[in-house]
């Protein structure tokens, strides 16, 4: 991977100051934005394990928290489930032409955060089989994209299970699907010095806009930060597409 042009990595840097900011007032968003427009910055095979690695680095402090509250049970499930789907969205990462890439992270994108911004949530206790199935398909969303939180949100948040037990069951398998991710990754040549330099550059100023977002969250109503979260993303989406490079 070339080391990106000054005004590029200026763009990146923004990228992901804007990706902390929404994580951090919000509670998620970080992929959902940084990927379309890191895709169309550095490209989607640099944008995905970037986004990876900084974000492994901030959110380890929470691990440890988490896997105290955490349902582990219910963890090692959707783990198991992102066995598998995990190797294949790394697969389609790896494969697919950067272009239809780009297309696909922008398509998922929009899913995303209209099942996010509709309300729906799974009703009731979790249910092994089910479990299995949603932790594939948030494995295979983030292998190829870093996009696997929204169906766990929607999974877990409408279940039997409290708040802190929901947060602690997110965080703990977003640490184990990050770490599945940079398994394969590494198997596919995707993380290598430049990258982790990269990520170096981009950390600070992802881990300011999570510093600034927690700061803020609190002084609005968590309504108005959440609108603003979705028009943050939707433009990141419009902004990401291929369609602008013509």
């Amino acid at each position: 991977m070339p080391w990106p042009d000054p005004h590029l990595l200026l763009a990146a840097m923004g990228a992901a100051f804007l990706a902390g900011l929404a994580r951090g007032f919000s509670g998620f968003g970080a992929a959902l934005i940084f990927v379309p427009l890191g895709s169309a910055i550095l490209g989607p095979r640099v944008a995905a394990p970037l986004l990876l690695v900084v974000d492994l680095v901030m959110a380890s402090p929470m691990i440890p928290r988490a896997w105290r509250f955490a349902a582990r049970g219910e963890v090692a499930l959707m783990a198991l489930g992102a066995l598998v789907g995990v190797p294949a969205g790394a697969w389609l990462l790896l494969q697919l032409e950067a272009e239809a890439l780009r297309w696909g992270m922008c398509a998922m994108v929009l899913a995303m955060v209209a099942l996010l911004a509709s309300g729906w949530r799974y009703q009731g206790a979790p249910w092994p089989p089910a479990t299995l199935a949603v932790g594939a398909v948030s494995g295979l969303f983030s292998g190829a994209a870093q996009m696997g939180g929204p169906p766990l949100v929607a999974y877990w948040m409408g279940g039997t299970n409290d708040a802190a037990r929901v947060r602690a069951n997110l965080v703990l398998t977003g640490a184990i699907g990050g770490a599945l991710s940079a398994v394969a990754y590494l198997a596919g040549g995707l993380l290598g010095l430049e990258l982790l330099l990269l990520a170096a550059a981009l950390g600070p100023l992802y881990g300011l806009g999570l510093w600034i977002g927690g700061r803020l969250f609190g002084m609005a109503s968590q309504q108005m930060f959440r609108r603003i979260c979705f028009g943050l993303i939707l433009l990141a989406a419009v902004i990401g597409l291929p369609l602008w490079d013509r």
